[in-house]
């Protein structure tokens, strides 16, 4: 139930042509307090309630708690969450031992793609893509969490 992982930005849509399989996202959050989150997602035909805690020191880790709900469950607890639902298309690309999961989002976030790898352990070595960017893990404004409450289209982009 630890996650860990780490997140770039994408410097290019070249990953699109790597990519595997791909899906829509919608996720809100019914809860985004600093020592905790309570996420709703609805991936494709799926529905999950998550609960993250907060992150170690690096931003690298933290407590992950996932379990699927049905899709009439996330639908109507997703009309429940806190103001701002984020909507994204996330890609699936394998590079060596490890799966990047892609999010080009759209709506009040549209213009931010994000890269995020799992590890089985905070200094796994893993292969950098040409299309991977700026390293960003620990960067609390790009959690989705924050991205809900600050869209990435309010940002200050010079």
């Amino acid at each position: 139930m630890q996650e860990i992982e780490r997140k770039f930005l994408v410097n290019n849509l070249k990953f699109k042509e790597e990519a595997v399989s791909s899906f829509e996202i919608a996720q809100g959050f019914l809860n985004t307090h600093a020592e905790r989150t309570v996420r709703i997602r609805i991936k494709g035909n799926q529905g999950f309630l998550t609960i993250k805690g907060k992150s170690n020191e690096s931003g690298t880790s933290r407590f992950e708690w996932e379990t699927e709900i049905s899709i009439a469950e996330a639908k109507q607890l997703l009309k429940l969450c806190e103001k701002g639902i984020i909507e994204k298309k996330r890609y699936n690309i394998p590079s060596g031992n490890h799966t990047f999961e892609v999010d080009e989002f759209f709506g009040d976030n549209e213009g931010l793609i994000i890269a995020e790898v799992e590890l089985q352990h905070e200094n796994e070595a893993f292969n950098k893509p040409d299309w991977l960017g700026k390293e960003v893990t620990g960067q609390t404004p790009y959690y989705n969490s924050q991205l809900s409450k600050k869209p990435y289209k309010t940002w200050n982009h010079e």
